[in-house]
């Protein structure tokens, strides 16, 4: 195993680099880059130009501004260095996790992430508690139960849970529970109260459970349906396997049957896919219902940070979101041997 795991942490190292060149060099060309917004943004005007973020080519007549202004300007922004130098430069500063200083917030790019991560663990880890605690034990009830009246009605009724987009039920929610026009029951901006500092314990707690609610709600029913039927299925296929036809013939309980030894096969394609599932709970959310919810989270960041031709951030959170990916999938591979020991790698790397 160690073996194994040494080999995927090295291969880790040209997966990120080619991640990293190909965005940087994508950078290089995408219109209206960060001077260009700069100068813009002092003339009162709206983006304007060809030039991209790494060769500021700008039409003189339109931005009124002369060869050593502009000097200046990419100088400011280190775009009088060529690319590769650049890209290298960010390289080495990122094996540091020196992420570098953001082009518009003003803040290291560190900061600003950690800033927005409240609202995204709060999103993305109640929403992954809530689909695997509500999921697997309906997707077994349901296995259970294949073909009855309780099977096709829950199906029926996330399968139209799945189907609405949660930005439209975050907007329902908020006409129905908001204030919206019928009941005022929860809060609509942020994670707390403007007086939270004053709350107790308790009331700190019931606040922040009362302000994530709806924007939890609209995130999560559209994951419903996916881990439902991925957990019936998979407990369908071991359900019809030999083994379980013995054991019932032996005559062991149904429980027993279902927990001990249909339980632990059946679980393998869903406990596998646990780290990914964690990790990413962490950056999750949607732009849309960050929004609607007045909730600063890295959805609404990367949008934002798009639009403005916020590099810094772009690459930053890039680097960070696929670093995790890697290890993510490092995990999955090895709770594949710990939940199935079949598995080997000593045969995966023959």
């Amino acid at each position: 195993m160690a073996a194994y795991i040494l080999k995927r942490l090295l291969l880790m190292i040209p997966t990120l680099f080619g991640v990293m060149l190909i965005t940087f060099a994508v950078t290089q060309f995408v219109p209206g880059g960060p001077v260009e917004q700069l100068i813009n943004e002092i003339q009162g005007q709206g983006v304007g130009g060809e030039a991209g973020g790494g060769s500021v080519q700008l039409y003189r007549g339109d931005t009124g501004l002369d060869d050593e202004k502009l000097k200046e300007l990419n100088s400011l922004y280190g775009f009088d260095k060529p690319a590769h130098v650049r890209f290298f430069t960010m390289l080495g500063n990122y094996i540091t996790f020196d992420l570098g200083d953001s082009y518009f917030y003003q803040q290291s790019v560190i900061e600003i992430i950690m800033s927005k991560l409240p609202v995204s663990i709060s999103l993305g880890l109640w929403s992954f508690i809530l689909v695997y605690a509500t999921c697997i034990p309906l997707g077994i009830a349901k296995a259970v139960r294949d073909g009855t009246s309780f099977d096709v009605t829950s199906s029926t009724i996330i399968l139209v849970g799945y189907a609405i987009p949660g930005f439209v039920l975050g907007i329902f929610l908020i006409v129905l529970l908001g204030g919206g026009s019928f009941w005022d029951v929860f809060p609509l901006r942020g994670l707390t109260s403007d007086n939270w500092d004053e709350l107790s314990w308790f009331g700190k707690i019931t606040d922040y459970l009362w302000h994530i609610t709806l924007p939890v709600i609209s995130l999560t029913i559209g994951s419903f349906a996916m881990m439902t039927m991925l957990t019936k299925n998979s407990f369908l296929e071991e359900i019809r396997k030999q083994y379980v036809t013995t054991a019932r013939a032996k005559g062991l309980p149904e429980n027993t049957v279902l927990y001990k030894h249909i339980f632990r096969n059946a679980m393998i394609p869903l406990v596998t896919g646990f780290p990914s599932a964690f990790v990413g709970a962490f950056f999750a959310g949607s732009i849309l219902v960050e929004k609607i919810f007045s909730l600063e989270g890295i959805g609404l960041l990367s949008y934002e940070s798009i639009l403005k031709r916020d590099y810094p951030v772009i690459l930053g959170m890039l680097y960070l979101l696929t670093l995790l990916g890697l290890f993510a999938k490092l995990l999955t591979d090895i709770m594949y041997v710990l939940v199935d020991p079949r598995i080997q790698f000593e045969s995966v790397n023959k």
